[in-house]
């Protein structure tokens, strides 16, 4: 399943040099995420309830393409990469300018942790389905954990 969010960018997004703002890039995907778990049925709600949190170990982004003030902008989401139960995982969002340009791509490696035990963990089954019907990067990879 393909899953986008459009955005229309907004003055606190940019620097003085006119261009977004590196981090902005970065504030996008990480709301395209958080939509994308609540459209699964998996909302910040979810999360209290059981406890745990996503948290990232690597954020990269790329820049490609120029964004302009007021521009919308498309934000994707794709799995990368999975471990088995889906306690590790890779996702990569395609940031896209407003004539449909490829603009920014960022890949981000992480893990869900017990809140609780400030320890990472397994997601609980009724998340075990949050990454299957996404749409998977073309060079998806098996995440394979050492010591297991």
């Amino acid at each position: 399943m393909s899953f986008k969010v459009t955005f229309q960018t907004k003055w606190a997004d940019f620097d003085p040099n006119r261009h977004m703002r590196h981090t902005a890039y970065n504030d996008y995907a990480a709301e395209v995420r958080v939509r994308y778990f609540r459209d699964q049925k998996f909302s910040i709600e979810e999360f209290t309830k059981h406890n745990i949190g996503p948290i990232l170990f690597t954020e990269e982004t790329s820049f490609r393409k120029e964004i302009h003030l007021g521009e919308n902008i498309n934000v994707n989401f794709k799995v990368a990469g999975l471990s088995e139960n889906n306690e590790r995982w890779k996702i990569t969002h395609e940031v896209f300018n407003e004539a449909g340009k490829l603009s920014a791509i960022i890949k981000v490696y992480g893990a869900w942790i017990d809140l609780t035990k400030r320890k990472l963990t397994i997601p609980p089954k009724e998340a075990q389905y949050l990454f299957d019907f996404a749409e998977r990067c073309e060079d998806f990879e098996e995440i394979v954990l050492k010591n297991k």
